[in-house]
């Protein structure tokens, strides 16, 4: 089945207790067993607007089969509260191949102006005291080819700002603040945590593909976007020294890789390094304040009308190892 509504109900727009139909994006497709030891599906099911849970109590094997894990599906099911928040019951679900027109309802947007946002960032790059660092940040400014993808990738495949201009949005927001915190510990390099929250994620655009679904490239897959990042920033000093002359003081390339490398702060979560530096530690804490925050806020109070489906607290968010209580007490 490969047709679509012309008059669709997107997620954000949903009530309990409603029947769709439509096309959306399906992540995580697995197959599960009830209490009878009879399969089920369980899943997420997206559009641009947001997420839901997804439920299919009846479902074979082969019909399973013929799912992608992470794609899009043409569905026909009911929405039903379920511990306080909202569920998708599938009732029937095929594959589905969309047209570029319509992977325009499925895949998430910023809701923000990507060309405001980019050129916000390049003020910042702006505002670097350092020639070396000027000239480096030029570098990186004068890919074009690279500069696109940072405007369209998103920041992750799923957990936070998963949507296209997503990782410009997640390094403008750590960029400001940076200028903000920065001046708090006037014996810090603003330089160096500005720029290194400039480049922290530029591997990102090579680790993630997002022409359709949101999902990892080959390169991705064996290389991951902290030392694709280190590889780029090695290209791109290197780049800056025979294009303009300008040669990085001692040290400065080595505390910049450094940054990219630990600013996941554990190797549990991906660093290649335990942050070691001032601006490090600066950076990879600043980095997990927008990450988690946004995740929390995307759960707790998603940017959708408020439901009262009788429960104060979200299922468990598996990225912030615990349930969110949702109300907000001093909101009117």
């Amino acid at each position: 089945m490969t047709t679509m509504s012309t008059d669709r109900r997107y997620i954000n727009e949903l009530k309990p207790n409603e029947r769709i139909e439509g096309a959306f994006a399906i992540a995580n497709a697995q197959l599960g067993k009830t209490r009878q030891d009879k399969p089920y599906l369980r899943c997420l099911i997206s559009d641009k607007t947001g997420e839901l849970p997804g439920r299919m109590w009846s479902i074979d094997e082969a019909t399973f089969r013929r799912l992608p894990t992470e794609g899009f599906v043409w569905l026909e099911g009911e929405t039903q509260p379920y511990q306080g928040e909202l569920q998708l019951i599938i009732h029937a679900i095929d594959p589905v191949d969309p047209s570029p027109e319509q992977m325009t309802e499925l895949l998430p947007s910023t809701e923000n102006d990507i060309g405001a946002m980019f050129d916000e960032v390049v003020e910042i790059l702006g505002r670097l005291r350092h020639p070396a660092m000027q000239a480096l940040a030029e570098t990186y400014l004068a890919d074009d080819f690279l500069m696109q993808q940072f405007r369209q990738a998103p920041a992750a495949k799923s957990m936070h700002h998963a949507y296209l201009g997503g990782l410009l949005e997640h390094t403008l927001n750590l960029m400001r603040l940076a200028e903000r915190v920065c001046p708090l510990y006037p014996r810090i390099n603003q330089d160096l945590v500005v720029f290194g929250l400039f480049i922290h994620d530029l591997g990102k655009t090579r680790e993630l593909i997002y022409d359709r679904t949101f999902g990892y490239s080959d390169r991705g897959e064996l290389v991951g976007h902290i030392v694709e990042g280190a590889f780029m920033l090695r290209d791109k000093v290197q780049e800056t020294m025979h294009r303009t002359g300008q040669r990085l003081p001692a040290g400065a390339a080595l505390v910049l890789e450094h940054i990219v490398l630990s600013h996941h702060g554990i190797p549990e979560y991906g660093a290649a390094k335990i942050p070691g530096t001032p601006e490090a530690i600066l950076v990879s804490m600043l980095d997990n304040v927008d990450a988690k925050t946004t995740i929390a806020l995307s759960a707790a109070r998603p940017d959708r009308e408020a439901l009262d489906l009788g429960g104060n607290f979200t299922q468990k968010q598996w990225a912030l190892d615990t349930k969110l209580y949702r109300p907000d007490p001093l909101a009117d």
